[in-house]
């Protein structure tokens, strides 16, 4: 499945929880639901994946956590506030680089409407481009 068209299930999966449950709940009470959803709908979903980097040969294995990685390929974090900010943009942006995903998405389960509350961002830049963090991809395929 193409990536545009991975996104596009997460986003109505994402509408359909935000539907349902509405927008007041613990941010992993959607993880759950939507992980479940997306698995009902055929997609593989790990949950809580940690994205780890090596930096002056310091290995952080477990630095960070992406709240859900679709197909191996589209990273997904989730939030529950008012509305997002640059540093829910900055995070995701951080979290694609270090893992090499090409596409994530931040969901706000708080906004009003889960349209209002969708960012999607591709990471464009090659890998030399994050400069001191030098990802060890090896370390982050390897862990579970």
């Amino acid at each position: 499945m193409e990536i545009d068209a991975i996104t596009g299930v997460i986003v109505d999966a994402a509408v359909k929880v935000h539907r349902d449950l509405g927008s007041c709940l613990f941010e992993s009470v959607y993880e759950i639901a939507l992980a479940s959803l997306l698995e009902r709908r055929g997609l593989r979903v790990v949950r809580q994946q940690p994205i780890g980097f090596v930096y002056e040969g310091v290995e952080f294995e477990h630095a960070f956590r992406a709240d859900l990685v679709v197909e191996g390929c589209v990273l997904v974090e989730l939030k529950v506030v008012d509305r997002l900010t640059r540093v829910h943009r900055t995070q995701l942006l951080t979290y694609l680089r270090l893992g090499d995903f090409p596409v994530g998405l931040v969901l706000n389960f708080g906004a009003g409407t889960m349209k209002e509350g969708i960012k999607r961002l591709v990471n464009d830049l090659p890998p030399s481009a994050s400069s001191p963090l030098r990802v060890n991809r090896q370390l982050i395929r390897d862990l579970p």
